[in-house]
């Protein structure tokens, strides 16, 4: 049966179309509402693990470096144990001036040990020995991102280690990328080295980058 067209049925054909718009408006202003909420949860999760983080080490920088600072150059090298900290504790003074970093080594690379600062590889060697590799992880884009320039190191440029046990400088040699599974730079040496260790890039966990250096004195 054919509708009658009637004026009545064109104005309820218009509030319905007005009803329906109405419906849309609101379905679209609680999604854009929806949709905001979500950024500002994700830029203040992101905002949080980039300059947040650095809280926390910011705290335990400040709570370690005069227990370090305090021993410094205070021990004789000959004497001193192969392994001396347990993981967190405060092991050397690391700087590098090509990047204005001055942060306190703890013992350990875990989760918890690297939240507090640049970590030492507790297998490799220590500075004041006079073989072997001294290994040290940092974070890149968290927790203070000491290692957030570790890319501009140059051959030559100095790196210094101040430790209780005296003050060790290193040259660097080189700087490189390699897969997270190639564990080779951590391999000892004879002669006295040293290697920094992050991720890249920045804000991945794809890559390793690698600066490795030679003791000088």
């Amino acid at each position: 049966m054919m509708r009658t067209w009637t004026p009545e049925t064109a104005a309820d054909l218009r509030k319905a179309m007005i009803l329906r718009r109405k419906r849309i408006g609101r379905a679209l202003r609680v999604t854009g509402v929806l949709l905001v909420v979500a950024a500002i949860g994700v830029g203040g999760y992101v905002g949080w693990l980039l300059w947040g983080t650095g809280l926390t080490t910011q705290r335990e920088q400040a709570r370690l470096r005069p227990q370090i600072e305090h021993v410094l150059n205070t021990k004789d090298p000959k004497n001193s144990p192969s392994v001396v900290k347990l993981p967190g504790d405060a092991v050397a003074v690391l700087v590098i001036p090509r990047i204005d970093l001055n942060m306190v080594v703890v013992e350990g690379t875990d989760t918890e040990s690297l939240k507090k600062g640049p970590g030492h590889y507790t297998d490799s060697a220590y500075p004041w020995q006079d073989h072997g590799r001294v290994a040290i992880a940092g974070h890149r884009t968290t927790y203070l991102h000491p290692f957030y320039s570790l890319d501009k190191l140059r051959p030559g440029d100095p790196i210094i280690l101040k430790t209780e046990y005296g003050t060790f400088r290193y040259s660097v040699t080189r700087t490189f990328i390699i897969a997270p599974s190639d564990g080779s730079v951590l391999d000892q040496t004879k002669a006295p080295t040293l290697v920094l260790t992050t991720c890249n890039p920045r804000y991945s966990a794809a890559q390793r980058l690698i600066v490795t250096a030679d003791r000088v004195s």
